[in-house]
């Protein structure tokens, strides 16, 4: 009886089977994004984000570690669409890189799939220290230095940090706080208006 209650708890404490790894890993990621976006990043538990996806709360200790890294995972797949945004910029030439990073980055909001999970994201990140931390983290190293990266051009990275600010601090206004007239005027005329000061941050003087 003593082994195997013993047997069975080195399982739970293991690796979980290659089989079932992936697919136990997305459920829990698939939970997580719909906890935060429901109940905000402090009311957000990890026995709650186990409970919604139907696992062991020290599963998703296992696969992710504290409630932070889990949402710090959940902040990286939400997140991941944007992290093309580089290649937006090298596609082309550098007189119209405002207006491709422009439209990249609103395609990603107008679209319903990858809008919804950013918008969860963001309204974590915007109400506590924690989340806002982890999101500034991803923000800074994985896109606005990768950014930077592509500029050949003195302050690259303040450069960068800039344009993200404008199309940033746009997406907000149009998608989360929806302020009017921004949340329901023409795609095409906020391209128009938000491309040339994109592009003078990113190469201007």
């Amino acid at each position: 009886m003593t082994d195997a209650g013993h047997g069975s708890g080195a399982r739970r404490r293991g690796r979980p089977p290659r089989t079932e790894s992936a697919g136990t890993r997305d459920r829990i990621l698939l939970a997580a994004r719909e906890e935060f976006a429901e109940r905000g990043y402090e009311k957000t538990s990890v026995r709650g984000i186990a409970k919604a996806a139907g696992v062991d709360s020290a599963l998703v200790h296992h696969y992710f570690g504290t409630k932070e890294q889990v949402f710090e995972a959940a902040v990286s797949v939400a997140f991941a669409p944007a992290l093309n945004a580089p290649a937006a910029i090298a596609d082309g030439p550098l007189d119209g890189v405002g207006e491709r990073l422009t439209r990249f980055i609103f395609g990603i909001w107008e679209n319903p799939t990858s809008r919804a999970p950013l918008l969860a994201i963001v309204r974590s990140a915007v109400n506590n220290e924690a989340a806002a931390a982890v999101f500034r983290r991803l923000v800074a190293t994985q896109l606005l230095r990768r950014i930077a990266g592509q500029l050949d051009l003195p302050d690259a990275e303040l450069r960068a940090a800039l344009a993200a600010a404008q199309l940033v601090g746009c997406a907000m206004l149009r998608y989360v706080i929806k302020v009017e007239p921004l949340a329901s005027a023409d795609l095409e005329q906020i391209v128009r208006r938000v491309a040339p000061v994109v592009q003078r941050h990113l190469t201007g003087p």
